[in-house]
């Protein structure tokens, strides 16, 4: 009896999967989605996004603690692009900051830095950066540079002998700086959300328009394994999508992968989840598919590819756009992956990110249930 139940629960299984690839290669309604979308990116980049870095986080190491290295600190504090977030002492703190995710950039003076200065004339400046974001360190090193240079102007207007501080930067997790350390952990959570949200939010409502809803609902199978059914074949295709992404990240560009691949496709697992969540929640919620597939792209394409923080930093934006960013979900994920793939770092390091998700795809969940009604109207 029981082998007979299981036997029949995965033909209906099988036969949800073989129906929806099926309407997923024949629907092309998606291409009306194009029309809305330059409006929304005009203004949205009109208005909140900027290539500029403001008010970035910032960490001082100052072993010297002189006068010198106390008015280039002052120069930087004063500065609109950078916020000091402490000072500290040593090298394992150095590393426990970039760890923590609590700085981008580290400044370090070393001892007797105003001595060189005056007495060899020259004086040397580490600027240590977090290149996971190529763009953004290279962007903060210039800053940095550019004070430093200011600095030295001033000392060398009423000396004859031009004074030469030294920056020596140091890019950790990317080297080389390369673009596709920032780009893929993006494209991951870019492709991952639309294709789990795109297609579980026109799966239900399809079968309305199709008038096959009534069958699903007469038949012996419940609306919980109707909406499990609808999500199951979307789930393996994005974790193959998600294994196609990362072999040609890793053999084809080159990109680092230091952590834990059981814990990347974990984390990866529970953002499908959420996005799925959020397709069928979607899907419960439309009367037809247009609406269905315009409130999917409206809602996770622009906020995927502008709220995230692969494409402009975040800290950038007006508060409330910073506010609405902490609930699109890839905004979590691409923290999450690039501390394994990059950093190398464990569940210790995203147990918060990993929080959050689970958070949204509970509440998704619940809502996407409550909202499928057995009766049509």
């Amino acid at each position: 009896m029981i082998i007979q139940l299981i036997k029949i629960f995965v033909k209906q299984f099988l036969t949800f999967i073989k129906k929806e690839f099926y309407h997923v290669f024949r629907d092309k309604k998606t291409l009306l989605m194009l029309f809305g979308l330059p409006i929304v990116q005009i203004v949205l980049f009109g208005f909140a996004l900027t290539n500029e870095i403001k008010e970035s986080k910032i960490v001082v190491c100052d072993y010297a603690k002189d006068a010198a290295s106390r008015q280039i600190i002052t120069q930087l504090d004063a500065s609109r692009n950078f916020e000091i977030e402490k000072t500290i002492l040593t090298h394992q703190q150095i590393e426990n900051s970039f760890k923590e995710g609590k700085a981008k950039l580290i400044i370090v003076f070393p001892a007797n830095f105003n001595d060189d200065l005056l007495h060899l004339k020259k004086a040397q400046v580490q600027v240590i950066a977090d290149a996971s974001d190529p763009n953004t360190a290279n962007t903060l090193t210039n800053y940095v540079t550019n004070i430093i240079n200011g600095y030295q102007k001033e000392l060398s207007q009423n000396d004859p002998v031009p004074y030469q501080i030294i920056t020596e930067t140091r890019m950790l997790y990317n080297p080389e700086l390369k673009g596709a350390t920032n780009f893929v952990p993006g494209v991951m959570a870019l492709v991952l959300m639309l294709i789990s949200v795109l297609m579980t939010s026109v799966s239900i409502v399809r079968e309305k328009e199709l008038g096959t809803m009534e069958i699903l609902l007469v038949s012996p199978v419940s609306p919980f394994m109707v909406i499990i059914s609808k999500a199951v074949p979307y789930f393996a295709l994005s974790l193959v999508n998600l294994t196609v992404i990362l072999l040609l990240s890793v053999f084809l560009l080159d990109m680092p992968f230091n952590g834990s691949v059981l814990l990347l496709f974990a984390e990866s697992s529970l953002l499908i989840i959420t996005a799925l969540s959020l397709g069928l929640l979607i899907s419960n919620s439309t009367a037809s598919q247009q609406t269905a597939m315009l409130i999917s792209l409206m809602a996770m394409l622009i906020p995927t590819m502008m709220l995230t923080g692969f494409m402009f930093p975040i800290e950038n934006m007006p508060w409330p756009l910073q506010m609405i960013s902490n609930i699109v979900p890839s905004k979590w994920y691409y923290i999450i992956v690039k501390s394994i793939m990059i950093k190398g770092l464990g569940f210790s390091a995203v147990w918060k990110e990993t929080l959050i998700l689970l958070g949204m795809t509970i509440f998704l969940l619940a809502l996407s249930f409550k909202k499928f009604k057995i009766r049509l109207q």
